[in-house]
């Protein structure tokens, strides 16, 4: 019963923390990126379309890493509200977006400087070292 009863507050955990994630951070589709990321089809070299630097969070549902990372990005989003924006691409629902990125391995973690080209991360990484990238790629203390 006790065991039952983990499993039970486990998955309801789990169902919170998505249901939190998808209301702070908005998630990006091929329309939504090209009108605020880079529209891909107006321009052959990187042009940031956005007023701010941007996160994306390319991620799945089934994946672990994914899911430790999610809470991160969500108070990372709280702390740095107006100075970046994050944003998520779920890699099952946005595979023609996940692969011109040529994302193969979840999760992936991009970061955009308001000028100067993206740079991409692999892997579930603790919150201090993506501070320590914020601060040095995107410029954002």
């Amino acid at each position: 019963m006790k065991r039952i009863l983990i499993i039970l507050i486990s998955l309801l955990a789990v169902l919170f923390l998505t249901a939190a994630d998808s209301q702070k951070i908005e998630h990006l589709n091929l329309e939504s990126f090209k009108t605020k990321i880079f529209n891909y089809e107006n321009a052959t070299d990187w042009n940031y379309e956005g007023e701010l630097p941007a996160i994306i969070d390319f991620y799945a549902d089934w994946c672990g890493p994914c899911k430790q990372v999610a809470p991160i990005m969500i108070e990372l989003s709280e702390e740095y509200k107006d100075k970046l924006i994050v944003y998520k691409v779920n890699t099952d629902e946005q595979q023609q977006l996940a692969g011109m990125f040529g994302i193969r391995s979840i999760p992936s973690i991009l970061f955009i400087p308001l000028d100067g080209k993206p740079t991409m991360i692999t892997g579930a990484y603790p919150k201090n070292e993506l501070v320590k990238i914020i601060n040095e790629v995107l410029g954002v203390k």
